[in-house]
């Protein structure tokens, strides 16, 4: 009898001990060594040009009029279903309004002169030419803190235009200005992409971390709309004065293991006023592997993607599947519910230059299948070995949690991944372009977070 107590006491307290385990004894795992001098470029390693170039969006002559010649002659639509909205994709109803806009009324004189609007260079970083935009706040008197912006997947360097004026400008307010780095990811829009397989979320940013080194910034603040960011933070925290993100989340064991106890404890994990974003599990999960499938694909065969088999031809030799491809994405990650509208409610938030620029980026460069295959190796083996959701990033971190985000994590969970979170702002509007969606709502975020930083590094 005695025995019998005492494995059922066993068995009932296991699970309660391992999560004791999980959520308070484990140690954290050590960052794990990465070559920071990596060679990603064609041909052996050589003596590497470090200078700073001058660069201009150029959309040649003969670009433009394979594209419009490709928009042209396409085949007949397959009709959508009767009575959907976006529920299985574009609705085909709608591309020969943006066929025939992009063809006809697209003009790309203007919108080249829109891109070079802001300073462009380029600068070779581990044999990689790395695109970005600098824009250097006119100012005496002030501090210029440096900050390392960078877009989102499917969008580009274009998401932040609209942003850039106003975290860059001179406030009464504030004893501080920004000066904005924007690149484009290695493989994505204007930079080069790697010739090799292993460029993954370690590898990018570690170049995005010797692009600032290669301007003069060994310390800098950093915002990211994506996982590159987290990453970046978490494996040079001593370098990264503060964290903005769009996107903060985590992956770890503790934080899979907290969301489930919320499943039946909701209080004990979130706030009331948001447990609304995370539960039942049964919406939350539906909608995340509802919305997810891309990710599959562009983990195991990025380049059949981007070359044959989609629908509408393969989306980098289609201009037409490259547009159903993206813009689906920019109207169910902006808000669910378009999904229902017949016009996936694109025209609630841009107009039709504004995402047609982004889609430029991908089009002019041909980058498409080489911005999707840094999913194949976000899961490869040697990234996953990594673990880096398991190591904590002690970098000061502010988020900003738009209420249509594809993930959303109360400060509970945050902590577990950002010790010194010291802000999480949950805001009733906005999507995984937030940027590009709200640009001021995002600039103002932005200000609020350098300004903590300050005054926290300051105090301290």
């Amino acid at each position: 009898m005695a025995r019998l107590l005492c494995f059922v006491l066993l068995l009932f307290s296991s699970p309660l001990l391992i999560v004791i385990y999980i959520l308070f004894l484990r140690s954290p795992l050590p960052l794990p060594d990465v070559d920071v001098d990596a060679w990603w470029g064609a041909g052996e390693e050589t003596k590497q040009n470090t200078s700073v170039r001058s660069f201009e969006v150029q959309f040649s002559a003969s670009m433009i009029q394979d594209l419009k010649k490709r928009l042209k002659n396409h085949r007949k639509w397959t009709p959508p279903l009767e009575d959907i909205g976006f529920e299985y994709g574009f609705n085909t109803e709608q591309l020969d309004s943006w066929v025939s806009y992009w063809s006809d009324k697209y003009n790309f004189q203007e919108r080249e002169r829109f891109f070079n609007k802001f300073p462009q260079f380029k600068t070779n970083i581990q044999g990689l030419d790395i695109h970005f935009i600098r824009v250097q706040p006119e100012v005496s008197g002030m501090e210029i803190v440096p900050m390392l912006f960078l877009h989102t997947w499917p969008g580009s360097v274009r998401e932040i235009y609209e942003a850039l004026p106003l975290l860059t400008a001179v406030r009464d307010d504030q004893d501080f200005a920004i000066e904005a780095i924007v690149p484009s990811w290695p493989g994505c829009g204007f930079s080069d992409a790697p010739v090799r397989p292993g460029l993954g979320l370690a590898g990018m940013a570690v170049v995005l971390r010797n692009l600032m080194h290669r301007l003069g910034f060994k310390k800098f603040y950093l915002q990211g709309g994506d996982i590159i960011g987290i990453t970046l933070a978490t494996l040079f925290p001593q370098e990264v004065l503060g964290f903005h993100s769009n996107v903060g989340a985590s992956a770890s064991t503790s934080a899979i293991l907290l969301n489930l106890i919320g499943a039946w404890l909701p209080s004990f994990v979130v706030e009331p006023h948001l447990a609304d974003r995370m539960y039942p599990l049964s919406s939350t999960f539906g909608f995340l592997l509802e919305e997810s499938g891309y990710v599959h694909l562009q983990a195991t065969k990025p380049d059949t993607l981007g070359k044959a088999a989609v629908p509408i031809l393969g989306v980098s030799d289609s201009p037409v599947g490259l547009l159903a491809y993206i813009l689906e994405k920019f109207s169910t990650w902006t808000k669910n519910e378009y999904k229902r509208l017949p016009d996936g409610g694109l025209d609630k938030h841009w107009s039709k230059d504004q995402l047609l620029d982004n889609l430029m980026c991908y089009w002019a460069t041909n980058s498409f299948t080489t911005s999707v295959s840094v999913y194949a190796e976000i899961f490869s083996k040697r990234q996953i070995e990594f673990q880096l959701d398991e190591i904590p990033t002690p970098v000061p971190t502010w988020i900003i949690q738009a209420k249509n985000e594809l993930i959303f994590q109360p400060w509970r969970i945050l902590r577990r991944k950002f010790p010194n979170l010291v802000h999480a702002n949950a805001i009733d509007d906005g999507g995984h372009f937030l940027a590009f969606q709200l640009p001021k709502v995002f600039s103002d975020d932005v200000l609020k977070a350098i300004a903590a930083f300050r005054k926290l590094k300051r105090e301290n």
